[in-house]
This record gives C-alpha cells, sequence and structure tokens, in this order.
C-alpha cells in the first residue's frame, strides 16, 4: 500500500514510514524517527526523534510527540520514545521523550487510549490497555500498568506507580503509589475500595475477585500494620496469582501506598 503525504506536510528525508500510512497538512516529522504501517498523522502534529512509533497508530491533530524532556538536567543527550501499536492519541497530547538518568526511554505499550490535554513526561512507562482521560498528567519516572484509567484532570507525582486494573477518578492527586485492583480518589488520594466492575469486565474470576476482597479488607481495614496485614493474607490463604502480585507490589514501593 502507498504512503500518503499531503505535500504541506514536512518530513525528514531519514525518517522511515511503513506502508498504508497517511501523514496530514503541517505535520512535521524530525530526523530519526520511525513509523509502523497503516499509521494515521494528523494535521499539525509534532514528532521529534529518537522516536520508533509501531503500527496501527493513530495520532490526532496538534499532539506533540517524542519531544525533549522537560528536565533541567537534560543537556541534549540523545535519548528516545518508544509507541507500540494500535494507540490512540488524541489532540494536544504531550509526550517526552526519556532522560540520560532516568534510563533513557519513555515507553508506551499497546492498544491504549490518550485523551486529549494528556501530558506523559520523561521516562514514563505506560503498559497496555491504558485509558488517560482528558488532561490527565503522568509527571516523571511514573509507571502505569496495564488496564489502568486516569480519570480527567487527574495527576500522579514522579516516581509513583499506578498498578494494573486501578482506577483514579477525575482530578485525583496522587502523591503515592496506587495499588493495582483499587479505586482511587481525592486531593490527596486515598483509596475507596476495589475496582468490582472493571475487573469483571476483564473476565477476572468471581473468586479471584472475592480474594482480592478479603485481601483488601486486612490490609488496609483490619488495624494491623501493614506488614503485619500481609503476612496475614497470606496465613488465610489467599493464594490467587493477583493477590500476589498486589503483595508484591507493596512490598515494592518506593513512594509508599496510598491508603483509605
Amino acid at each position: 500500500m502507498t504512503v500518503q503525504i499531503h505535500p504541506q506536510a514536512i518530513v525528514d528525508p531519514s525518517v522511515q514510514i511503513g506502508e498504508g500510512c497517511a501523514i496530514g497538512p503541517f505535520a512535521v516529522i524530525g530526523a530519526g524517527v520511525e513509523i509502523g504501517d497503516h499509521c494515521r498523522i494528523g494535521a499539525n502534529t509534532v514528532i521529534e526523534g529518537p522516536c520508533r512509533i509501531g503500527a496501527h497508530n493513530q495520532i490526532f491533530q496538534f499532539a506533540s510527540v517524542g519531544t525533549a524532556p522537560q528536565d533541567l538536567g537534560y543537556a541534549g543527550e540523545p535519548t528516545i520514545l518508544e509507541i507500540g501499536s494500535h494507540n490512540t492519541i488524541r489532540e494536544f497530547v504531550t509526550i517526552n521523550r526519556g532522560t540520560v538518568k532516568g534510563g533513557g526511554i519513555t515507553r508506551i505499550g499497546h492498544h491504549n487510549l490518550l485523551m486529549a490535554y494528556c501530558h506523559v513526561a520523561h521516562d514514563c512507562s505506560i503498559g497496555d490497555q491504558v485509558v488517560m482521560a482528558n488532561a490527565a498528567t503522568l509527571a516523571g519516572h511514573v509507571r502505569v500498568e496495564d488496564h489502568a484509567i486516569l480519570g480527567g484532570l487527574s495527576a500522579v507525582h514522579q516516581y509513583a506507580r499506578v498498578g494494573a486494573h486501578a482506577i483514579l477518578g477525575g482530578g485525583t492527586m496522587a502523591p503515592l503509589d496506587i495499588p493495582p485492583f483499587m479505586m482511587a480518589a481525592g486531593n490527596h488520594a486515598s483509596l475507596h475500595g476495589i475496582n468490582v466492575r472493571g475487573l469483571a469486565r476483564r473476565g477476572i474470576p468471581r473468586e479471584t475477585i472475592l480474594q482480592i476482597k478479603r485481601a483488601y479488607r486486612l490490609l488496609f481495614r483490619s488495624g494491623l500494620r501493614l506488614e503485619d496485614a500481609m503476612d496475614e493474607v497470606s496465613q488465610r490463604g489467599l493464594n490467587a496469582p493477583e493477590v500476589a502480585y498486589l503483595l508484591d507490589f507493596i512490598r515494592n514501593s518506593r513512594r509508599g501506598i496510598t491508603r483509605p
């Protein structure tokens, strides 16, 4: 299939463009950019390299992708942005490349939806099937795991993590890690139980959801110290892989864990 590049687009000769791509008017694509098959790049979009973009992505008009990190220590080093396949990046989204001190790379996985005005800062890592609603913002070095949902106008502090299947309500300010499977909201964020509906939609078995609920009550509602509560979860025979992942997420927290 042929590549369609609007005559008023500006594309560096070094750009690698896959089959079936369409690039709209006034788009500016710089050196060091690779674009996979069947991508659609909207009008007035800016993509800077080094940047690798997979197949079947749609980047809407006025997005700014792969630009230099907003970090005072950045001195022009050749860091990179990697974007997987089947992502939708809406109007005015901004995504920055990594920094050397942060590993040099910002990563976005597959099948994600970044709604208008979202920001993904340097050295962030976004998994698969994540939804960031309008104007959701990630500071540097944030990790968002698979199937998480960030409500509109929410913000996540640098180095914090959002666990898989977690959901942040609109306007949530999250300075600490949000454990997987949880609902969180507020400024500052607090937990509001388990994302039961989201888990059911993802096909998580009912018995597993019940185990997650029991673990939640022990961890956050029993009055036990968190370390003791984690031991109690193990002793109660709550052995679903999802519960083991929840405990591991808590053990590896650097920022601290959001509580109810």
